[in-house]
């Protein structure tokens, strides 16, 4: 071997050790995060040690005039087993008769926690929100919100069961995150393995305040395993009410899975089927 040649290899090595690695997602279409493509996900966490990098577009018709647009940049991280904590940044832009406006629509952060697969009884997950008042699009104080999940699989169905409740001050949401101080919805999916296709309908209540009327809204949506780690959403929303919730709301989004691969011990733990 030429002098040189070990040295090349050597930093070739090295090269490819820095490159990231895709993580084990061919299945990943089957996971229902938030709002991707409905507001209830599924109990289930990312992969330990994988990052899951998510895009989303949306528009959003208001039954009292105006667009709203958004794109939504999201990343959640796998920290423990059946444990990812992720942050979210929207950017909304809003466009009424007088103009359209662009800023930030705050910014949260959130931990997942799967406490339990399916066995005699659903898998359980909890979930909790942080969202931040930051940008001019943004609410107008610091929330918290915790939200419970139940899934059920019955062959290549699944049913899905979401309640959530906002803590903090009475104020003004932002425009792109959930005006409700609580909102509750159940979800069915159908997996079609051959097509690497996932189809799912939902249902769900929410309250914007104490005393105010239910906004119930439906929702039905897809996910496509595009490739091994690559996943493709859509999903369209209308709400019930002539007077409260979307007239009609399409988001489409993109998910990317990957692994790093100093990051990934041999003995690394994987998301519950």
């Amino acid at each position: 071997m030429p002098p040189g040649s070990a040295i090349t290899l050597r930093w070739v090595a090295l090269a490819l050790g820095a490159i990231p690695a895709p993580a084990t997602a061919q299945t990943d279409y089957r996971n229902l995060d938030h709002d991707r493509p409905t507001r209830v996900e599924d109990a289930y966490t990312i992969e330990r040690y994988a990052f899951d990098v998510l895009m989303a577009y949306g528009v959003e018709r208001e039954k009292g005039g105006g667009t709203i647009h958004s794109v939504s940049p999201e990343i959640a991280y796998g920290l423990l087993p059946n444990f990812h904590l992720g942050f979210q940044a929207p950017v909304a832009l809003v466009d009424m008769a007088g103009g359209a406006e662009l800023g930030l629509a705050g910014m949260t952060a959130f931990a997942h926690y799967n406490l339990s697969a399916e066995g005699g009884a659903p898998a359980m997950g909890l979930r909790v929100d942080g969202v931040f008042p930051v940008g001019r699009f943004s609410g107008s104080d610091v929330w918290i919100t915790a939200k419970a999940m139940l899934t059920r699989s019955f062959g290549r169905t699944r049913a899905h069961l979401n309640g959530a409740v906002r803590f903090g001050p009475r104020g003004t949401p932002g425009l792109v995150e959930s005006p409700g101080i609580w909102w509750a919805g159940l979800a069915l999916d159908r997996t079609f393995y051959r097509r690497s296709l996932l189809i799912v309908v939902e249902g769900r209540v929410e309250q914007a305040a104490r005393g105010a009327p239910l906004a119930p809204t439906g929702t039905v949506g897809l996910r496509w395993q595009w490739t091994p780690t690559t996943v493709l959403d859509l999903g369209v929303a209308r709400g019930f009410r002539a007077d409260l919730g979307p007239e009609i709301a399409v988001a489409v989004g993109v998910s990317y899975v990957f692994g790093l691969r100093g990051l990934m011990p041999s003995g690394r733990a994987g998301r519950a089927p």
